[in-house]
Order: structure tokens, then C-alpha cells, then sequence
């Protein structure tokens, strides 16, 4: 199946795959998707968690195999089915899953925040849903679900730390991330590294209106010099935030980092024709600081 179905850039779309898994509709955004293939035997890891299958090595290359229906305490997946094999946040990792059943292409204002829709087993795990024909497909958290198996993965709050001892620091920095958690942990980063002058918003719509409101009144540069965008968000992404800014003489020249778990090749080049002024994937939460540094710093 191909899952490198091209998107003009900054369109607020996206392209979901379908799959099925104990006879539930979930979804992945295609720009996570490497490849698919047919299940492959593994070789189990000693001690792993118990969400891991083992290891395999397509074209010479380890990937970790991940039993999705464990992670979503459904059982344990039989062998066959298949193999979405992802790359975010720098990691290729295989999710075992029952079949494919196609893709869809989306507006990030089409799915809708998860509620009582979800089941309890999905608690935490689902970023969206989306109403499609007859069904409800689910958008399932995959960055979740790893850093739950391998807290290792996640933000390296440490990083932070080594930064030492900082002076306050009152440039307006508005970021847009979806996140509960992440919009925190960036906040309360940002907060330790010196930067008190802080709007979060939870979605590229919400930044947006901000910067149309302080426009309104005069107040872009009190309270707008730099913004953090995540790329993955209802109602707007972080694509369509970068391309309304860029294209704007008012606020072309503010700086924007976007800061996803998407950063690959390709949507390096996407952000970069968006005119990004950089990039970071989600782990990097030090480099973060650093660019925002680099950033806003020597402007002043």
C-alpha cells in the first residue's frame, strides 16, 4: 500500500491510515508510516516489557515489534496480521496489528477531542477521533504508547538542568501544543531556563487567534516574538500556523520553531518551504532552549 501520499503544504490536512485491531477502527497519520509488511517472526528480548514482541531485522535494520493489542490490554496479538513499521522522534518501531484497511485524507478540524466516545481501554492512548461512513476510527497516541514502554524515549528533562543557572529572560514566547502533558513539560522547561513571559495555547486555531488579537490591538511585539509550534493538532496543525504567519508582512519575520515528533526528512522540507525558522523532533527538549536562544536572543 502506498503510504506516501503527497499533501500541499500548510492545507490544515492530513492523511490517516485505517487499521483494524480486534475488530476496532484505529488511525495513524501516514506521515509516521515507513512501510508495511506481512508479519515476520521475531526474536523475543529477555526481560522486555511485556508490550514488546521482540526484535527483527528487515534489510538489516533492528526494529522493535510492538503487540498493540497489549498496549491496549486487549489480549496479546496471534502471530500473523501485519507490521506498520514508524519512524517519529527518531525511532523506527513496528506495530502489530490485524489488517489495513485504507487511507482517508482529513482537516485536522474534522476529528474531534476524545470523551466519553472513548472506551476506558483507549484512556490516555487517543488523540482523536474521527466520524467516517459508519464508524468512529480512533487516532491512536503511538508516542505515548512508546515513551510508556520506554520512558527513555521521551523528553530528557535532565538536559534542562545542565543548561545551570539562568538569568530571567521576558521575551514573549507563544507556543501551540495539544498536549496536556507536553504543554506543560515545555512551559515549566522554558520557566527553568530562564523564559517567564509564556501564552500556551492547545492548537494552532488558539495561537492564531492570539497573534490576530494582539495585531488588533498593537500589541504583537509585547507579546509575540517567538512562537513553538507542535506540527500534529486539532482544528489547526502546526503546518497551517507556520504557512498564515509566514505569508503575513505583519509577522513574517517572527521566529517559529517547530517542534514535533514528525521532524523527518520529509517534513523537514515541508516546514523549511514554509518557511520554519527550525526544526527540532521531540526528545530534544535542551536543543529546544538552546534554538530558542539563538532565536529570540540575538535579536535583542
Amino acid at each position: 500500500m502506498d503510504t506516501k501520499i503527497l499533501l500541499e503544504n500548510g492545507t490544515n490536512e492530513l492523511e490517516v491510515l485505517e487499521f483494524r485491531l480486534d475488530g476496532n477502527a484505529y488511525g495513524i497519520n501516514v506521515a509516521k508510516i515507513k512501510e508495511i509488511i506481512n508479519y515476520q517472526e521475531v526474536t523475543p528480548v529477555p526481560n522486555a516489557h511485556p508490550s514488546i514482541e521482540g526484535i527483527f531485522m528487515p534489510r538489516d535494520t533492528m526494529i522493535t515489534a510492538i503487540d498493540l493489542k497489549n498496549c491496549l490490554q486487549r489480549g496479546t496479538t496471534e502471530p500473523g496480521g501485519l507490521f506498520i513499521i514508524t519512524n517519529f522522534n527518531k525511532l523506527d518501531i513496528a506495530f502489530h496489528v490485524d489488517s489495513v484497511v485504507g487511507i482517508h485524507r482529513v482537516s485536522w478540524r474534522d476529528i474531534i477531542k476524545p470523551g466519553s466516545t472513548v472506551s476506558t481501554t483507549e484512556d490516555g492512548v487517543s488523540t482523536g477521533i474521527i466520524k467516517f461512513e459508519d464508524r468512529l476510527i480512533i487516532i491512536l497516541d503511538f508516542e505515548k504508547i512508546v515513551t510508556d514502554i520506554n520512558p527513555e524515549t521521551g523528553l530528557k528533562l535532565t538536559e534542562i538542568e545542565q543548561l545551570g543557572e539562568r538569568h530571567r529572560i521576558d521575551v514573549p514566547i507563544l507556543i501551540a501544543e495539544d498536549s496536556p502533558l507536553l504543554n506543560k513539560l515545555i512551559v515549566d522547561s522554558l520557566h527553568k531556563a530562564g523564559y517567564a513571559n509564556l501564552i500556551h495555547t492547545e492548537n494552532g486555531q488558539q495561537a492564531y487567534d492570539v497573534i490576530q488579537e494582539c495585531k488588533k490591538e498593537g500589541t504583537l511585539k509585547e507579546h509575540v516574538q517567538c512562537i513553538i509550534t507542535d506540527i500534529e493538532m486539532p482544528i489547526m496543525d502546526g503546518h497551517r500556523l507556520t504557512k498564515l504567519v509566514k505569508s503575513d508582512d505583519e509577522t513574517k519575520n517572527i521566529p517559529i520553531v517547530i517542534f514535533s515528533s514528525l521532524v523527518n526528512d520529509e517534513m523537514r522540507r515541508k516546514g523549511e518551504a514554509l518557511g520554519a525558522n527550525a526544526q527540532l523532533s521531540k526528545p530534544e527538549i535542551g536543543n529546544l532552549v538552546r534554538t530558542v536562544d539563538n532565536l529570540v536572543l540575538n535579536l535583542k
